[in-house]
């Protein structure tokens, strides 16, 4: 048994360039297992790298922009009138107008 670990006495034999071949084999079967079976995707079904902008569009839809969230809140009932108008005005100072707003 200790001629087939140390070869002729001298240090390992050549056995020992299998452990990096078996290692190789088994992370190159589990990246393609991974990437197979799809579970390497997020949910919009494509890769990182289309979601990341590399491939495709972005994986979320866009952010909608403060006048929007403004008329949500106030078509929710969530703020009067009033502070629609405050806040609104207080957009328009900081951004500027809505283009087809006025």
């Amino acid at each position: 048994m200790n001629t087939l670990a140390f070869g002729d006495g001298h240090g390992p034999g050549p056995w020992i360039l299998l452990f990096p071949l078996i290692w190789a084999a088994v992370v190159v079967g589990t990246v393609a297992l991974v990437r197979r079976t799809g579970l390497w995707r997020g949910p919009s079904g494509h890769g990182p790298r289309y979601a990341a902008g590399r491939g495709g569009p972005a994986a979320g839809p866009a952010a909608p922009s403060p006048v929007e969230l403004l008329g949500r809140r106030f078509a929710a009932g969530e703020i009067d009138e009033d502070e629609y108008w405050r806040r609104l005005s207080v957009l328009d100072e900081r951004f500027g107008p809505v283009e087809g707003r006025r």
